[in-house]
């Protein structure tokens, strides 16, 4: 493809966008009904503001998910410390609920505008950022090139590429190029990210490191916690966590291999909890007895199965275990972030196929503490080795605790980073009458 060619793809994509504009009321209408979105806030993602604008620098964060929000939330109390606005953009229900919890009144949350160029630019054009700090991998073209027109500073951090994501750009390089150029820098997870944004066009790039092992561990209500725990007295427990479908019949076959000798309770926290009900299907379709979070189940010794059906509850479900398969490893392919169980206590368990995390794993792998299983009964053979095994478990557990340690300083890096695009805003900030700085 030609760089003339690509210039051509995306004039065209936003002029999609402006002719699909008259669609988007119903098109969010439906999804509101759906419950996908905020009915009342919903032309929020029109470009519409529903909050003030207050005076001075301004700096703009996007995260897609719960878990890049949870990431970039120190960021966010690093540049607050510096008297910067921050404005916050994510794109779910359930994002906006733990932004508000997490951040409070540290910044203020929209939802992301669709990536339809006049919803960017209304959105811009009220909030007049001084500076976009987007999250890992969220790449949406109409919103990179309205703010590279308008000559706002865009900073990918926290960055990763995927094998997928890199084949696919590869091989429209001139596509990619025309998009990645407008990006002031990059501030990737890996030396192999960073290497790949160079590839695709990024001019300036940096190895940062992985900001998910600077962040604290995950929250969790202290007094659930301790009720379930009451219930569970010293029975045994495995969870499978950020499971994709197959992942969770997995999970039960396993929990019926070993129910004889171990009587554990397993934990599945599915990756999706909209498909809970789907699985719990499953599951007693394999004779299992399922007490669910959302129904506040009790965890009697006759339940199998705890279904953690909620979002944003990963830190009650891993202080429940020491022993923590995660999923999206052994049919789906990509694996998930194997950190979070490995700060809080659990010896990993994963399957092969962890693309996107690799070197998260490769580092726990080499301290020992993770182990990758290649089928259904080798994790069966893992997970009953670790119930029953203290001092083992107990050596994974350390051994990972060792090498989330050893990974740690990516926030620090990434400040350094920023510090050409924060500084002056942060002069300028604190040239303004206090008053007019956010308490």
């Amino acid at each position: 493809m030609s760089r003339r060619a690509a210039r051509f793809i995306l004039g065209t994509y936003q002029t999609a966008g402006m002719l699909m504009t008259p669609f988007v009321g119903a098109y969010l209408a439906y999804r509101a009904a759906k419950g996908k979105e905020d009915r009342a806030r919903r032309l929020e993602r029109t470009g519409y503001a529903s909050a003030d604008r207050l005076p001075g620098p301004l700096v703009w964060f996007h995260a897609a998910s719960v878990g890049e929000m949870n990431a970039v939330t120190p960021l966010i109390r690093e540049i607050r410390r510096r008297d910067v606005q921050v404005i916050l953009t994510t794109g779910t229900i359930t994002s906006a609920k733990i932004a508000a919890e997490r951040l409070g009144n540290e910044a203020i949350h929209q939802y992301v505008p669709l990536d339809l160029k006049p919803a960017v630019s209304r959105f811009l054009e009220y909030w007049q950022p001084d500076c976009a700090i987007i999250a890992e991998s969220e790449i949406w073209p109409a919103t990179l090139m309205e703010l590279g027109r308008r000559r706002i500073p865009q900073i990918l951090v926290n960055a990763r590429m995927s094998d997928r994501s890199f084949a696919r750009w590869s091989r429209r390089q001139s596509l990619a190029e025309a998009l990645f150029e407008n990006l002031a820098l990059v501030i990737a997870q890996s030396d192999v990210d960073a290497e790949r944004f160079r590839d695709l066009g990024a001019r300036h790039v940096m190895m940062g490191g992985n900001l998910k092992v600077d962040t604290d561990a995950p929250p969790y209500d202290a007094n659930v916690f301790a009720r379930y725990k009451k219930q569970l007295g010293d029975r045994k427990t495995w969870a499978a966590i950020s499971t994709f479908d197959g992942e969770e019949k997995a999970a039960g076959i396993v929990h019926r291999t070993l129910k004889e000798r171990n009587g554990q309770l397993t934990i599945i926290v599915p990756r999706h909890p909209d498909r809970a009900d789907e699985i719990e299907a499953e599951l007693v379709k394999q004779g299992l007895k399922v007490a669910r979070r959302t129904r506040e189940d009790v965890l009697s010794p006759d339940v199998d199965v705890f279904l953690g059906d909620t979002i944003g509850e990963m830190g009650l479900y891993l202080r429940l275990t020491e022993v923590a398969f995660v999923g999206r490893s052994l049919f789906a392919e990509g694996g998930q972030n194997p950190l979070e169980p490995a700060m809080l206590g659990c010896a990993v368990l994963s399957g092969s196929n962890v693309q996107n995390f690799r070197e998260a794993y490769q580092k726990l792998a080499k301290r020992g503490g993770a182990r990758m299983v290649r089928d259904t009964e080798m994790l069966a053979k893992g997970v009953h080795y670790l119930l029953t095994n203290d001092d083992a478990r107990r050596t994974m557990i350390e051994a990972g605790i060792g090498a989330v340690q050893e990974m740690r300083g990516a926030l620090t890096a990434t400040v350094k980073g920023l510090e050409p695009y924060i500084n002056p805003l942060t002069v300028k900030a604190r040239l303004l009458p206090k008053t007019a700085q956010r308490g």
